[in-house]
């Protein structure tokens, strides 16, 4: 959900009362990408909607910090070193395939592949995060990265997160998250819309939260 539809939309300050219902609220975890653009690296920041999508958030987050080692086939439940196999500029960018790397492959936490959670966010922007799928309840580790609006994958695609920068911070400038991303659009591209040059995740994982920050100032 957008930001404003936390908290009431009122010009005077928030009672106590709205402070304490805003402050007990649960933030979405937030998690981070590295690819390798030819011989440099772009970051880019995520937050997961699970306060919507619960599954499916959990499942990117967990494939990005590494957690659960590897599955029952004995596939690697993490995209570092995995790449983006596929990049249409003013469409998307399409990577996590864990195992295969050419869009056939790869594998869910849950096992090959889960069902469809639910539909609640449209695709109407860049910078969304989606699963790919080959048809209806066909998730595995595959997704997308939106360049633009793309409505017709609504109903189609399970829409879980959105980019908000190249750091995750509360104050970090969500335009720079979509300037990097500009950068990997353009990448040059052969006729079967695969980089010339690999994009490879370098590195991924987990954003330190808000309560994680706290707690570590408190144990200090």
């Amino acid at each position: 959900l957008p930001p404003e539809l936390y908290a009431p939309r009122v010009s005077r300050p928030l009672t106590a009362r709205w402070r304490g219902l805003v402050a007990s609220m649960p933030s979405n975890p937030r998690v981070y990408l590295e690819i390798s653009v030819q011989r440099a690296t772009v970051k880019l920041a995520f937050e997961l909607f699970e306060d919507t999508v619960p599954r499916t958030a959990e499942n990117f987050r967990a494939l990005c910090t590494g957690e659960r080692g590897r599955s029952a086939t004995g596939a690697p439940l993490c995209f570092r070193g995995s790449a983006f196999h596929r990049v249409i500029r003013g469409f998307m960018m399409q990577g996590g395939d864990t195992t295969k790397g050419d869009g056939t492959g790869g594998e869910s936490i849950y096992g090959h592949t889960f069902r469809d959670e639910a539909f609640v966010h449209r695709h109407d922007r860049p910078g969304l995060l989606s699963m790919a799928n080959a048809g209806p309840d066909t998730n595995g580790s595959q997704f997308f990265i939106t360049f633009a609006a793309t409505p017709h994958l609504d109903g189609r695609h399970v829409c879980f997160g959105r980019l908000v920068g190249t750091t995750g911070l509360d104050d970090d400038d969500d335009a720079e998250g979509l300037r990097a991303l500009k950068v990997l659009e353009a990448v040059a591209t052969d006729a079967d819309d695969r980089p010339r040059n690999p994009l490879t995740i370098l590195d991924c994982g987990q954003l330190a939260g808000a309560d994680d920050e706290a707690a570590e100032e408190a144990g200090a």
